[in-house]
């Protein structure tokens, strides 16, 4: 009986929640702002502390995000006198502040900062502090990882201990920003730790350390990321950020347990890396002309696919920063979220709260567009069409090999044909390949081996492009070198190829028939778009990149 009990209370508990966030949305109505939750947006530590939290408190209020100099503002009612008079002293400072009508709820859960930053000060007090002239003077000095190898060597001499932890930590943060790289790896082995740095996608030797002072830098990265020290056998997600030269990167942590210690991987979100400029990602005109066009409409689904790491996110952000607009309002649900986009709602995944809760909450607040950051199940992918029939445009991702594999895909989690091809406008597959350095490459020709690759491909290009892969025989491409504006890797940044199938009429009739991936290909022919592996051979032949680099993003042989 007492067990039966416990749940009903449980369900009441949930059932006056939401009865609370309701009202906290009709409020919010009443005053002409804007509601959210706190308990699925991200709360930032470090727009919390803006406010004291004995203010917070007493004005019912919070800031759980700030970016530059424009703040999110949580308030329980905008009738509280001290809550106006911080809002006034916030716009006093120079501050653009967006309100939003929040619940008690939310606003504990964004007060719980307070203590997370009391525990951090504590934890760091007198050991190590993240120093922005420290960081900007390694950065200097750091233009491959060679130069960040030489700046730890030279640090391993140092006696006192801390001194030298946090100074490598420093060395290894800076290195990442000054050569670019999105991560830094810590590899516990039976004899040392490797660290490792990945730029464009590829991860370069750096360094490695002994045990007992990666243990010291472990612990350090733990408690700078919020984690627990006294957790050795579990999985920990946290996070960190730093400043350097007015640029705030954030590091994302994840530690798990190894056979021989704990493993790092640290991922820096940096903003300067990424372009979120839809004409830079590498489209082809055509199909970058098809897809703006798409991206306008006002409902349907836009779905990107390809492997982890593929740029499909990125793709999505710059697909909604071009349509973003205050006329319009757009949400999206994501995992984690990894920038932050002025002008839209966006929510992460986190327990009770997945694709599908979030897609189904997303809803209910009336948007014009909405993010789902990936369709993973039968029911998620359901509601995202359902939606995309109901006057939304939907953007999300896929794991599928092509465009083509777009559509059995979504029929095998249970999509019906004749609402599939009502509400899908457009598949997009890509990759993303390492682009050749400006200033080191060398002009080349094509290998007979390499000639015997490339034959296929060119037959089988669309007749639009066959002017651009002509006379290949006789065509120049570049080959890798090497200099040290690139690390000595021969390459500098990276670019997409791409490849899209738009649901014609020829392509919704082949849906009815509950397709193959070959029958979709087959009836998007007429469509005239390019290949991914056509794309690639294309920037191969402009000089952008290597047809190695595009054989391991594509198969190139022809099936």
């Amino acid at each position: 009986m007492a067990f039966e009990k416990g749940i009903k209370e449980g369900e009441l508990e949930e059932i006056r929640l939401q009865e609370a966030e309701e009202l906290s949305m009709t409020l919010a109505k009443k005053y002409g702002v804007s509601y959210t939750d706190l308990a699925i947006v991200p709360v930032s530590v470090e727009a919390v502390q803006m406010l004291s939290e004995v203010d917070a408190r007493a004005g019912k209020i919070t800031v759980f995000q700030a970016r530059g100099k424009k703040l999110d503002v949580g308030i329980l009612t905008p009738n509280n006198a001290k809550a106006r008079a911080l809002l006034k002293k916030l716009e006093e400072k120079g501050f653009t502040v967006k309100i939003f009508l929040v619940s008690n709820r939310s606003l504990e859960k964004a007060w719980e900062r307070y203590r997370e930053l009391s525990l951090a000060t504590k934890s760091t007090e007198g050991v190590m502090e993240i120093s922005n002239e420290r960081l900007i003077e390694f950065a200097d000095k750091i233009n491959t990882t060679e130069d960040i190898r030489a700046l730890i060597s030279s640090e391993m001499a140092e006696k006192n201990r801390a001194q030298k932890v946090s100074r490598i930590i420093e060395i290894l943060a800076a290195g990442a920003i000054a050569t670019n790289a999105s991560d830094i790896h810590f590899e516990p082995e039976e004899v040392a730790t490797r660290i490792r740095v990945r730029l464009d996608g590829v991860l370069h030797d750096v360094i490695d350390l002994p045990h007992d002072v990666y243990h010291l830098i472990l612990s350090r990265i733990k408690i700078l990321s919020g984690l627990k020290l006294n957790i050795k056998k579990e999985a920990q997600d946290g996070r960190m950020s730093i400043r350097i030269k007015d640029n705030d990167i954030e590091i994302r942590t994840s530690i798990i347990p190894g056979a021989f210690g704990e493993s790092i991987v640290l991922r820096l979100l940096n903003p300067k890396t990424v372009s979120l400029d839809l004409t830079s990602l590498g489209i082809e005109p055509k199909l970058l002309g098809i897809l703006k066009d798409q991206i306008r409409r006002p409902h349907g689904m836009i779905l990107t696919t390809g492997p982890t790491g593929s740029g499909k996110t990125t793709t999505l952000y710059s697909f909604l920063t071009t349509v973003n607009d205050p006329e319009i309002k757009i949400i999206t649900i994501e995992d984690p979220v990894e920038y932050h986009l002025d002008g839209i709602t966006q929510t992460q995944t986190k327990k009770g709260y997945g694709f599908l809760e979030g897609l189904r909450s997303a809803l209910r607040q009336d948007p014009d567009m909405i993010m789902v950051g990936e369709i993973r199940d039968g029911e998620t992918a359901k509601v995202a069409v359902n939606a995309a029939q109901t006057g939304h445009l939907v953007f999300s991702t896929l794991h599928t090999n092509n465009a083509a594999g777009t559509i059995p895909r979504l029929l095998g989690l249970g999509v019906e044909t004749k609402i599939l091809g009502d509400a899908l406008n457009i598949s997009l597959a890509q990759r993303l390949v390492r682009k050749l350095c400006e200033v080191c490459k060398k002009k080349d020709t094509l290998t007979e081996a390499e000639l015997e690759v490339v034959r296929p491909l060119v037959e089988n290009v669309p007749s639009e492009f066959r002017e651009r892969v002509s006379g290949i025989e006789k065509r120049s491409v570049w080959r890798s070198v090497g200099c040290d504006r690139c690390n000595k890797t021969g390459f500098k940044g990276r670019i997409g190829i791409f490849e899209g199938i738009l649901t014609d009429d020829a392509v919704r009739e082949a849906i009815l028939k509950n397709p193959s991936e070959h029958d979709i290909e087959k009836a998007a022919d007429s469509q005239g778009l390019l290949k991914m592996s056509e794309d690639g051979l294309i920037k191969v032949l402009d000089g952008v990149t290597t047809l190695e680099e595009v054989g391991k993003a594509v198969y190139l042989k022809e099936e």
